[in-house]
């Protein structure tokens, strides 16, 4: 009897460490999807932040493009007209497909 009772505190005491490591893997486990959820919120806080400076910088180049200065009117409507003539072609290849 006194091995058996042995046996049954020997797996108890298992179980019971089993039960313990479960909860620090699960307590370990919840913080690390927070971290992921929280890197995921920064990377699409990020891309937005690229996302916006791309159109302020292509907002930027088109204004510089269309800056006249110095009386360049000939060489500002230049620019307008390549302008247009790009905005054209990229019609084109989209109506094409």
């Amino acid at each position: 009897m006194d091995s058996n009772e042995k046996t049954l505190n020997t797996f108890a005491t298992r179980v019971r460490q089993m039960i313990l490591q479960y909860a620090e893997l699960k307590k370990e486990n919840d913080e690390l999807y927070a971290l992921v959820d929280q890197r995921e919120k920064e990377i699409k806080q990020l891309q937005e932040e690229l996302s916006q400076a791309e159109v302020d910088y292509n907002s930027l180049k088109m204004a510089k493009m269309l800056e006249v200065t110095d009386g360049d009117m000939e060489g500002a409507q230049k620019r307008v007209a390549k302008l247009i003539r790009d905005v054209n072609k990229c019609i084109t290849l989209l109506s094409e497909k």
